[in-house]
């Protein structure tokens, strides 16, 4: 689904974020427009999800699962991720919030999800799915996991983001950030409004839906 050159650069890609860019990806996180958008999608979540157990693939540092948390302190959350170096960060950045012993932070990724069938009420992925070499089978994975009438809710940049998106959030972000953001599509396999809005054709969702959350694409996947 990707063009060839985007496709050559999802082959070099990193699935996950090593060392020392756990590093600065963690501070680059940390600042307000991360730390708004995390709010923003953890609200979106609740609204799908308010109760109940929830599986966060590709976390990182963690800070959607805080945002969780503190949105809705009953939920049971667990965040996996491929990067050692970014599962350390994690645990670190919980157990600074007094958290760990209520939030699960495990290895793993999405194509092999260590868990039972019909197990979580929703799972989510933020800015992760572009990195995934077989997005297919870990979509099909993670119907696997998903309890009947539970929502997968895949969130990430797009490579062609709509122009009135990008003008709303340099309202509310800056000019500058969302000309960063813009630059940065053109360094990572991001996918195409087109092509994100059919990932799901080749999987056991069938279809799915799209809409914006913030400046991110969100893909919306329900198991019947």
């Amino acid at each position: 689904m990707l063009s060839p050159a985007r496709r050559l650069l999802k082959f070099f890609h990193p699935e996950g974020i090593p060392l020392p860019g756990t590093i600065a990806y963690n501070a680059i996180s940390k600042t307000r427009v991360f730390q708004v958008n995390y709010e923003i999608i953890a609200r979106d979540i609740i609204y799908y999800c308010p109760e109940g157990s929830i599986l966060d693939i590709g976390t990182g540092p963690g800070w959607l699962l805080e945002k969780l948390h503190s949105a809705s302190p009953n939920l049971q959350l667990t965040g996996i991720d491929i990067s050692p170096s970014m599962i350390k960060k994690a645990k670190k950045n919980l157990a600074k919030s007094g958290l760990s012993d209520c939030i699960e932070i495990a290895l793993g990724n999405a194509s092999d999800i260590l868990c039972s069938d019909n197990y979580f009420d929703a799972v989510v992925s933020t800015g992760s799915i572009h990195h995934w070499k077989a997005p297919t089978e870990g979509l099909n994975e993670i119907h696997r996991v998903l309890k009947p009438d539970g929502y997968a809710l895949i969130y990430d940049l797009l490579s062609d983001t709509p122009l009135p998106v990008l003008k709303k959030s340099a309202r509310e972000f800056g000019r500058f950030r969302m000309l960063m953001l813009w630059l940065h599509a053109y360094e990572e396999p991001f996918y195409s409004l087109k092509d994100f809005e059919h990932l799901a054709d080749n999987t056991f969702f069938k279809k799915g839906s799209t809409k914006f959350v913030s400046v991110l694409c969100c893909l919306v996947l329900r198991k019947e």
